[in-house]
């Protein structure tokens, strides 16, 4: 166990007995803090980073029994150990302490060197608790990175498979035009600077409309709406941000000096959407809706956002847009499809 200053809590309602060891903890390098009652202890435990508490049984306002139940309860607190040291020396009281959620119990008048080993390893178990509990910490953030927040709490449940058709989605491609031009001509952290750069003012924009990002394939950004959280109007909140999304690529060239620029494609209709792998998993859409919005981008022309005419209807009333000449796409045949220039003034 790593060497820290560690914060014990003495809760007792005497005076002489809650000073005495105090002091005693002290000069054993202990940091200390005192409750003389049950409430109060509560109070301090909730304020003050506290790491082990010594709890008196018999006192006023509220009991050692009844703090044990309320830190029992208490999700933010149930981690912290106890040791209750009380004059009560029957097993009835030792028993429902235990069943109570205590990790010890000591009896007055107590031995000095035996309550200091009880402590020592109570103080042992809750290092390498908040070990554990860090590392699930790091875990879980990282998984919260990979999969969107409902998909990592069905797989942290117990889902082995998860797998849902959605009827209606809006999905949206994104390609950064001359992306790869400049990765031959900058060196490869500034590069990679770059890309965090554009793609975390993309996930903020998504992340305000209530959207979903799905992934990136090097410079390609994939996003739906409608999918794991309910939007009536995801359509719209899509065309929102792929207008926002070309607003954000020309503030970073302003700033840079660079002329990338987008390509976005953009359609909507069902999709299956699951995860993938068991070591290395990730979250994906498959689905003709997939592949169209994926032939809107790249059919479509550098900065603008080309949609379908199944958007566009959804879209006329709010935004304006612009008919193409109809559109011959590999595999689908030809179809009729339409820029996204604004909003309406």
């Amino acid at each position: 166990m790593q060497n820290r200053n560690w914060h014990i809590l003495v809760v007792d309602d005497n005076n002489i007995n809650r000073d005495l060891l105090s002091r005693q903890l002290e000069r054993e390098g202990y940091q200390t803090s005192t409750a003389s009652d049950g409430k109060s202890a509560l109070d301090r435990m909730r304020d003050l980073p506290i790491d082990i508490v010594l709890l008196d049984i018999m006192m006023p306002v509220m009991d050692g029994y009844q703090v044990l139940e309320a830190v029992h309860a208490d999700a933010n607190l149930r981690h912290i150990p106890i040791i209750v040291i009380s004059a009560v020396d029957d097993m009835e009281s030792i028993v429902r302490c235990i069943q109570l959620g205590a990790d010890d119990y000591l009896l007055k008048p107590f031995n000095t060197t035996l309550m200091l080993a009880r402590i020592n390893a109570s103080l042992e178990k809750k290092y390498l608790y908040d070990q554990l509990r860090e590392e699930r910490e790091k875990s879980e953030a990282l998984l919260l990175n990979i999969l969107p927040e409902p998909i990592a709490e069905r797989l942290k449940s117990g889902e082995n498979v998860i797998a849902d058709n959605f009827h209606d989605v809006s999905v949206l491609f994104a390609d950064i035009v001359n992306f790869t031009p400049l990765a031959a001509t900058v060196n490869p952290d500034d590069l990679i600077m770059l890309l965090n750069e554009i793609f975390s003012r993309f996930d903020h924009i998504v992340e305000n409309y209530g959207l979903e990002k799905i992934k990136t394939i090097g410079d390609s950004y994939l996003v739906v709406g409608g999918l794991l959280r309910t939007m009536e109007e995801h359509s719209k909140a899509i065309a929102y941000l792929a207008l926002d999304m070309m607003d954000a690529i020309e503030d970073i060239n302003r700033r840079t000096g660079n002329e990338l620029a987008l390509r976005i494609g953009i359609h909507v209709g069902p999709v299956v959407a699951g995860v993938v792998g068991t070591s290395k998993f990730f979250y994906d859409l498959w689905g003709d809706t997939v592949n169209v919005a994926n032939r809107m981008e790249t059919h479509g022309e550098v900065g603008q956002i080309h949609i379908t005419r199944a958007l566009a209807e959804r879209l006329a009333n709010e935004f304006e847009l612009q008919e193409r000449d109809p559109l011959y796409v590999k595999g689908i045949g030809e179809m009729r499809t339409y820029f996204l220039l604004g909003t309406r003034s």
